[in-house]
């Protein structure tokens, strides 16, 4: 009793074994025969085995045996028990399972998940662009599915440059852009993709486009390698490459370097701060430098110049220069620093400044205006009263007269009556 519960349990031990063996993931090429195997199926008959499959040919699943039927053009089973897809296709992915009892009376199970593939032609760049300009969107050439359209992009204004095309590949794919070696990712700024993919309506084979944009940085290398990958949707397949192309970089010369300097004007007084910032199309790639008098500065390169608890010997003229890689060093025009004492001179650009000094001017202005009004009406009193003086002599000179005459007339008659007294 014992020995045939152990018997029974080897028995189903090994059929769970070759049922798990069984199981198993292939991948076919399209238009090619596959031949699938029935795991203990007897090599002749009589056979006691039965074909299942759901697949996209079937609407459920769909039964075959070794006697054959309508179905032998896609698929029938061998005198060994094995099915026979004579040229699998698109159609026919899905998945396949085998039952079948053995001259032992063992039962035993096969299964098997189909997928089909088709590799693709190796991509190509066309036409290709020749030379990119730095700051400015380059299209470098045309690719995959996922981006935005190419309306939106012609809406933009962008133009085409150049097409990386894959044609005739099952599953999908997709297409890969390589800057000298290195995996482009598009971040939105500097490197964008342009993606479209499409499917043809008898075959089920794909097509991938995809447009590299380009936005070079000012101050880099002279020339950029660009290549388009294709990378099949299967696991153990090598991408296919394309052919390198390089294209320069065409850097016109770049805009005049220019020194900004805060507080603006450039006049201080001691103990003040000043800012010179040099201002260039590429702060962050190029190297600058700063001169002060002709004379350079050794400092670590930076494009801000900051000047603190400033002195006299700090008063010049500042200028920077910026090192471009294709066109050299370029000095910006010199700015001046003016260093003055805070009682002689207010901190040029300070607000406050400004406006007392504004209230002193109005006040002073004011204050002439005062005193011209005061001077003007002391002239004008002083000739009323001139007036008034010449108009009262005359009249002063009769009174005089009639006195004088009246003197005249009493003192004879004094004289008369001091005779007739005695």
């Amino acid at each position: 009793m014992a020995a045939r519960a152990a018997a029974g349990a080897w028995v189903l031990v090994l059929s769970l074994w070759g049922a798990v063996v069984g199981d198993r993931n292939i991948t076919a090429r399209i238009g090619k025969p596959l031949v699938l195997n029935c795991r203990g199926a007897p090599k002749k008959p009589p056979q006691q085995l039965e074909w299942k499959l759901n697949t996209g040919r079937t609407e459920a699943w769909k039964v075959l045996s070794p006697e054959g039927g309508s179905w032998d053009s896609v698929a029938r089973v061998l005198p060994n028990g094995s099915l026979l897809l004579p040229a699998v296709g698109i159609q026919d992915e899905g998945t396949f399972r085998c039952q079948a009892t053995s001259r032992n009376g063992k039962e035993m199970r096969s299964a098997y998940q189909v997928r089909v593939y088709q590799i693709p032609g190796k991509p190509e760049i066309v036409s290709p662009a020749s030379e990119l300009m730095p700051g400015v969107p380059n299209k470098v050439v045309e690719a995959g599915s996922g981006g935005r359209s190419r309306k939106q992009s012609e809406e933009e204004g962008e133009c085409k440059v150049g097409t990386c095309v894959s044609e005739g590949g099952y599953p999908a794919g997709t297409l890969n852009w390589h800057s000298d070696g290195k995996l482009l990712i598009p971040d939105g700024k500097g490197v964008s993709v342009l993606e479209e993919t499409t499917r043809h309506p008898q075959t089920g084979l794909f097509t991938l486009q995809s447009a590299l944009m380009v936005t070079p940085a000012w101050g880099g290398a002279p020339h950029l390698t660009f290549s388009c990958s294709f990378s099949p949707g299967l696991p153990r397949r090598r991408a296919l490459h394309t052919a390198s192309i390089q294209l320069r970089v065409w850097e016109p010369v770049p805009p005049e370097v220019q020194v900004m300097i805060q507080p603006e004007g450039g006049k201080l007084v001691r103990g003040s701060t000043v800012t010179l910032t040099c201002e260039t199309p590429a702060q962050s790639s190029l190297q600058i430098h700063w001169i002060k008098d002709g004379i350079p500065l050794h400092l670590a390169p930076s494009p801000v110049l900051l000047l603190s608890d400033v002195e006299f010997d700090d008063e010049g003229s500042y200028s920077c220069v910026a090192t471009y890689p294709s066109h050299g060093p370029q000095e910006s025009p010199a700015v001046r620093v003016v260093i003055g004492e805070a009682e002689e001179e207010p901190i040029a650009g300070s607000v406050e400044g400004q406006g007392l000094g504004t209230v002193a001017l109005a006040l002073g202005i004011l204050g002439g205006l005062g005193v011209a009004a005061l001077l003007i009406g002391a002239i004008m009193w002083q000739r009323q009263r001139g007036r008034r003086e010449e108009r009262k002599a005359p009249e002063n000179q009769e009174e005089e007269e009639e006195r004088a005459e009246l003197n005249q007339s009493e003192e004879p008659e004094a004289a008369e009556s001091g005779a007739a007294g005695p």
